[in-house]
């Protein structure tokens, strides 16, 4: 059976996604400061990270930062807008469901815990 209309809670659930989606588009520079952050921390940890945000590397929308492991990359990380005005580390093929680690406070808390993701997920791929 088919609804013949969207209930209140669909409609500001809707809207508060596209709400988010637009933030992040709009402040590009912001999630570019917490990648550029994160990228030497992660680094100390020692993955390579390559920043494909610059338009001199390869012109992408949406920034992103690659990370690399000794056998070839791992993941694909970027910042997105998250309720409450805040922005959060994201795996990129996850998109929202891919959420890591909040940006603000503590960068060097949110590299470990990114840093274990990263491992894990690298373990899991050499199995």
């Amino acid at each position: 059976m088919v609804r013949a209309s969207l209930t209140v809670y669909e409609i500001r659930r809707r809207l508060h996604v596209r709400y988010l989606k637009w933030r992040t588009e709009l402040q590009r520079e912001t999630a570019i400061e917490y990648l550029d952050a994160l990228a030497p921390e992660l680094e100390a940890y020692g993955w390579r990270c390559v920043r494909t945000y610059y338009p001199e590397v390869i012109p992408v929308r949406p920034p992103l930062l690659r990370v690399y492991g000794e056998l070839g990359p791992v993941t694909t990380l970027n910042v997105m807008a998250v309720p409450g005005g805040r922005w959060g580390f994201h795996e990129a093929a996850r998109g929202r469901r891919g959420f890591l680690s909040p940006c603000e406070g503590d960068i060097k808390g949110a590299a470990e815990g990114i840093d274990h993701f990263l491992r894990a997920r690298a373990a899991r791929s050499i199995s």
